[in-house]
């Protein structure tokens, strides 16, 4: 666990999982799921590392996780998402380009990959975002402001976030010029978390393939925009 100093000067803990290939690495920060700082969102670190990435998942909740689904909805509903997005992701970008990557991007999972579509328009140091199963109200996003390239891996049968907004927020970036790339798998919510079948949430449903495959594609996005 590091020290991550914000814009404002508030410091925030976060998880940093650091490469084999050095300091010099580019950056991803991810941002967790609705549960908070787990070990499964560190996992996910960790294999970022693993794929030659310095990887930092600040703590959003300040320490505080949740078991249970009414627990995360209720952290969840405590969390401002405009300063998370615009203090802490900014924040945990701003760290990694001071400490030697010299591209960084930002991915996150449910509630994280709605707070990835606010940073991809509110902070301005990231090159790249990568949202997973999440996005936030449509009048929240400011797609003008968004001039970095986006990749998104949906849901078809999500409950949490249903592939309609999906559906009207590509129309918004496509009207914006955005460059992104939108992809819809054919899975329930949170299909990249092998945890997610002993939760015991029938929305949720783990899907290897599914998950392998944005996987690729998501190693392959980053080699291209942030890695070369």
């Amino acid at each position: 666990m590091i020290e991550i100093k914000r814009p404002d000067g508030q410091i925030l803990k976060g998880y940093l999982a650091e490469p084999s290939n050095g300091m010099n690495a580019p950056g991803i920060v991810v941002i967790q799921e609705w549960w908070g700082l787990d070990e499964e969102v560190k996992a996910v670190a960790d294999r970022f590392a693993d794929a030659g990435y310095r990887a930092l998942v600040p703590d959003l909740y300040r320490g505080k996780l949740a078991l249970e689904a009414n627990e995360a909805e209720h952290l969840m509903g405590d969390l401002n998402f405009s300063d998370a997005a615009g203090q802490d992701i900014r924040g945990a970008v701003q760290y990694l380009k001071a400490t030697g990557s010299a591209k960084v991007a930002v991915t996150g999972f449910c509630m994280g990959g709605a707070l990835t579509v606010l940073a991809a328009c509110n902070v301005p140091e990231l090159d790249a975002s990568i949202a997973w199963y999440g996005n936030p109200p449509l009048e929240y996003v400011n797609a003008q402001a968004i001039t970095k390239p986006m990749l998104g891996h949906w849901a078809l049968h999500d409950e949490f976030f249903p592939i309609a907004g999906v559906d009207q927020l590509e129309e918004k970036l496509k009207q914006a010029g955005v460059n992104f790339e939108f992809h819809r798998h054919d899975t329930k919510h949170a299909f990249a978390n092998p945890k997610s079948d002993a939760r015991g949430l029938a929305p949720l449903k783990y899907n290897a393939d599914a998950a392998q495959l944005a996987w690729e594609r998501t190693l392959n996005f980053l080699k291209k925009y942030i890695a070369s």
